[in-house]
């Protein structure tokens, strides 16, 4: 959004024959309208169109709260332009995930004397320089940082110390075994821990949990009120996040309301945490949880402790049955109205009585699920992927009926078994979408679309009486939706070599294909959708509805749909994409995708294309066809490719683009590099963390954290 001075002329004199100006409009309306322009925009070309606008763009609604974290087009001169113009006026400013700007840039954060919240996840900064800037922002309450190998507490001089005494919220993202600033923290009340400290160094060596010498200093937990703790896969991480728990198992604070920790795999309780848990059960009344399975499971932790008005629940990847759910969380319905958020994601057993003698694949219970919808029915965040929820023929106990009650919800993740009919999937027999078709079928031109043409006819006939159809049609609001098989997973995880070889899917996702996915497009206000392993999709038809439906669409991820041996729904997403004006970021995974000149030509229609990640082994891709697009698609500042190419095409091709286009675009991140190659660990460590974790990797977002856990 950029206004030239010569624009803002010519638009008067088209508005003023037409008997409109836009200069008439109030100033409330103006304002509103300004809002939507990049703080940057605004203070150094918008205001030096006229002085009605020189003056509106300096209004403190507009200056009070300067966000930077996903303008990427802002570089260190615009950053130091800025922060000289309003840097009095800013009182929150968020640069989280600024990758590319230089380390030296955060020291004209010096000049934000009145800063209250500051936002640095992802930015360079050394103990030095955060000892420098601290030093100046003496009504600092919120802060986020990372703690980068190096960082020594000892150079954070007595005025950053004061500083970070009057902070009472803290974000520290660790890339090293580091108490980081905690320490000099004293009047804490949420602490915010993300752990990404690597088990290797990039020399090979194992590195230890231990913290360094002279990092001893004791955390200060008494004003504490929400402590979350998100680890990635290692077991540095679990050995680091234990030093910051023991001093909570000493004593617990009386107004701790919130307790968080999202573990991947296992980690085991121990004697400290044990008594840490009993001390909450016995002290505090919690409104957030989330724990590690392995700290649940077989205990009869909920049955003790006390909830206040939780607004919440975690119990990702937990063996809890839904007779426990229902009896010791849901606790008859009382006192949870309050529950907005609710991540039941790899819970194979919370829909049923019991788990001893239960297989994943049986049906449901579903008056467990009623209970669920009754008590919590002001969910707004649900997620229940990566489980077997399969309903009976029971009618009207169908899982997509029940949560069709469910009106508030925003989210919503499901598992692609859980959303068929049952008599289709019982009357249809399987197909077998991971072989390639051995008969000598009728061979199918190139080129020439092979999905039928009237859509809506074909929808509505397949489709309207479904019960996936119905869930749609009764959530007009959802925003994000996730649909994902649930023996799906990624050929590209975190720390480990790609996965060559993926799980058959469930039997009774089977019958999910194109009809399904076309009842979708109902949802007009749909901003993220994500389908994963989808065997029934045969042209890829429903996705040109959503196309045309669903324009605020800014978050697309498509993973193995139809069959594994060919992309079946190439024509179908080529003629989706030309409709996706608003879409920001695309990831597609798929074996044997072919990224040439005819799929970039019906991308370059995305004009808002910020980011791209294509996953595919044995894909192919075209170098002439990527250069163009990244000329053509002057917004896009992040292309990630994991092909089935040679390491000298990828190299090659990477090299172009940055050579090419890193100076016009300084946020530019591109990884082209072999899905299958032994060093893709090395080079995965290398992207930002903000793509990595929005993008790179696959996983279900849906009720991950809190709402509103971080600004």
């Amino acid at each position: 959004f950029f206004f030239s001075p010569q624009e803002v002329v010519s638009e008067e004199s088209e508005e003023e024959s037409n008997g409109v100006n836009l200069m008439e409009f109030s100033d409330e309306i103006l304002l509103h309208i300004l809002s939507y322009v990049p703080c940057t925009d605004l203070v150094l070309n918008v205001r030096r169109t006229c002085r009605k606008l020189a003056t509106l763009c300096l209004d403190k609604s507009l200056t009070h709260t300067v966000l930077l974290q996903k303008d990427y087009k802002v570089n260190k001169d615009k950053v130091k332009q800025l922060m000289r113009d309003i840097g009095k006026e800013i009182y929150q400013l968020n640069m989280a995930g600024c990758y590319w700007l230089p380390s030296s840039t955060v020291d004209h954060v010096t000049r934000c004397k009145n800063l209250v919240k500051l936002n640095l996840s992802g930015c360079h900064v050394t103990s030095l320089r955060l000892s420098k800037m601290l030093s100046t922002l003496q009504h600092l309450r919120s802060l986020a940082i990372d703690v980068n190998p190096g960082f020594d507490a000892s150079q954070l001089s007595s005025e950053c110390k004061a500083t970070l005494s009057r902070v009472s919220e803290l974000k520290q993202t660790l890339y090293t075994p580091s108490y980081g600033v905690v320490p000099c923290c004293t009047s804490l009340e949420k602490l915010l821990l993300y752990f990404e400290i690597l088990d290797r160094s990039r020399e090979g060596f194992m590195l230890s949990g231990q913290l360094m010498v002279g990092e001893s200093n004791v955390p200060h937990y008494q004003n504490l009120r929400i402590f979350y703790a998100r680890l990635a896969p290692g077991y540095v991480n679990q050995e680091v996040v234990r030093l910051y728990l023991a001093v909570l198992s000493d004593r617990t604070p009386e107004n701790l309301h919130a307790f968080l920790i999202s573990a991947p795999g296992s980690f085991a309780e121990t004697g400290a945490t044990k008594n840490l848990l009993d001390s909450m059960a016995r002290n505090v009344r919690l409104d957030a949880l989330q724990l590690p399975k392995a700290w649940i499971n077989g205990s009869g932790l909920l049955q003790h402790l006390k909830f206040n008005n939780p607004f919440y629940f975690s119990f990702s990847r937990c063996t809890l049955s839904g007779g426990h759910l229902i009896q010791r969380v849901i606790n008859g319905g009382k006192d949870l109205k309050s529950l907005t958020s609710l991540n039941l994601s790899g819970c194979i057993h919370c829909l049923a009585p019991e788990s001893l003698f239960r297989k994943a694949e049986d049906d449901i219970d579903s008056s467990i699920l009623e209970s669920l919808v009754v008590s919590c029915c002001n969910l707004r965040h649900l997620n229940l992927s990566a489980a077997h929820h399969h309903s009976s023929e029971s009618i009207g106990n169908h899982l997509c009926q029940l949560l069709s009650r469910l009106k508030h919800l925003l989210s919503l993740a499901l598992p692609v078994c859980s959303i068929t009919d049952v008599a289709a999937s019982v009357e249809k027999p399987p197909t077998t979408p991971n072989l390639v078709p051995q008969t000598f079928g009728r061979k199918v031109r190139i080129g020439i679309q092979t999905y039928p043409r009237n859509l809506g006819d074909q929808a509505n006939q397949k489709i309207e009486s479904s019960v996936f159809w119905a869930l749609m049609g009764s959530l007009r609001f959802l925003e994000t939706l996730e649909i994902i098989g649930s023996s799906f997973s990624s050929a590209m995880p975190r720390n480990e070599p790609a996965i060559r070889n993926s799980l058959p899917p469930c039997v009774r996702a089977q019958s999910v294909g194109d009809s399904e996915v076309a009842a979708i497009s109902q949802l007009t206000y749909l901003q993220s959708l994500t389908l994963a392993q989808l065997p029934n999709i045969l042209t890829g038809s429903g996705l040109v509805n959503i196309g045309l439906q669903c324009q605020h669409l800014r978050t697309l991820s498509l993973a193995n749909l139809g069959m594994m041996g060919k992309v079946v729904y190439m024509s179908a997403l080529m003629d989706m994409l030309k409709h996706c004006k608003c879409l920001r970021d695309l990831r597609l995974e798929q074996p044997y995708f072919c990224a040439g000149a005819q799929f970039f030509q019906a991308l370059s229609h995305c004009s808002s294309l910020q980011r791209l990640c294509i996953v595919s082994r044995s894909g192919t891709l075209q170098s002439d066809a990527v250069m163009s697009f990244m000329a053509n698609c002057l917004e896009v500042i992040m292309c990630h490719m994991f092909m089935g190419e040679s390491l000298t095409v990828c190299k090659n091709l990477q090299q172009s683009i940055v050579r090419s286009f890193q100076a016009e675009r300084p946020a530019l991140n591109v990884v082209i590099f072999p899905l299958l190659h032994e060093d893709l660990t090395e080079v995965i460590r290398d992207v930002p963390m903000r793509h990595l974790d929005e993008i790179t990797l696959f996983k279900s977002r849906v009720a991950e954290e809190p709402p509103n856990l971080w600004w």
